[in-house]
């Protein structure tokens, strides 16, 4: 049962459906059965996009000290077993999906699977900047979330929403790279971390991180959150984290300043996602009327 938990990233493929669960809530989706066959359709096809991941990347994990223990190249999971799962369960999330909320978050559900296995996989063996263009798979859960609650995809409100959780994506991954840029250097990996220069990826991440947290405000400016508690929490939280990332600029900075920005980008996320799926509850709110 581990190996399938590590395989299938569990803890992770879970997290990413909270962006999809506070938009849910936000566009008026409601609590209930509708909110957890949501959390358990996106949660399926994440973890069966997890597995896919891990077989697509047998080869260079086992290079790898951090992931050579994973249970493909341990030889714990076959690799057609693991193949074989992974697409049963991508195949259990878009039926779920399908079946509850229609075609359309489906089809967004597979466009996040298919982004991710199929062109941010083998990108990120090609260039030091595909964690770029992937992080559009971090705008394809709100949508879902969205459109599961019958709100209209094309609505500029949504644009802003998949806007900050696009940009939150590449600091997020980018102060992660810090931690372990040697070890994907060794297998092969394009690092941004060896083409910059530890100073210059963490002045490129600070500016990454500081437009991620201003994009907030374009919630309140498109109309996605409108209640003075939220617009207030998320101002405030924006505020915080660039001034709390301002030792990024540094000439040398120490790996704590590194760790620290990387709970924080994490925190401020789901701060966000708070305010989003408490917004349809605060007195002065409208995104009751968001349908």
């Amino acid at each position: 049962m581990r190996d399938l938990m590590i395989l299938t990233k569990v803890p992770i493929a879970a997290t990413s459906t909270l962006s999809a669960l506070s938009v849910y809530l936000l566009a008026g989706g409601g609590g209930g059965m509708g909110l957890a066959f949501l959390f358990a359709g996106v949660c399926l096809a994440a973890m069966g996009a997890s597995a896919l991941n891990e077989w697509q990347e047998r080869d260079l994990d086992a290079l790898m000290e951090r992931t050579r223990r994973r249970p493909i190249p341990a030889g714990r999971i076959s690799q057609s077993a693991a193949l074989l799962l992974a697409v049963a369960l991508v195949a259990a999330g878009l039926v779920l999906t399908w079946e509850v909320f229609g075609v359309l978050p489906a089809f967004l559900c597979l466009g996040a699977v298919f982004w991710y296995n199929a062109v941010y996989t083998p990108l990120k063996r090609l260039s030091a900047f595909a964690v770029v263009p992937g992080s559009v798979i971090g705008a394809i859960p709100p949508a879902i979330g969205w459109t599961a609650a019958g709100a209209d995809l094309l609505d500029a409100r949504l644009a802003s929403l998949c806007f900050f959780f696009f940009l939150w994506q590449v600091p997020h991954f980018w102060l992660l790279l810090y931690r372990y840029g040697e070890e994907y250097e060794r297998a092969g990996y394009p690092s941004l971390k060896k083409l910059l220069g530890k100073r210059g990826l963490a002045r490129l991440t600070f500016v990454w991180l500081a437009t991620a947290a201003a994009s907030v405000l374009l919630l309140p400016l498109f109309g996605a959150v409108l209640s003075p508690a939220s617009v207030w929490i998320l101002g405030v939280a924006a505020m915080a984290l660039t001034a709390g990332s301002l030792p990024l600029l540094g000439d040398r900075p120490a790996p704590r300043v590194f760790r620290a920005a990387f709970a924080a980008v994490n925190l401020f996320a789901l701060l966000v996602m708070a305010a989003l799926a408490a917004e349809p509850y605060w007195p002065g709110s409208l995104s009751l009327a968001l349908r």
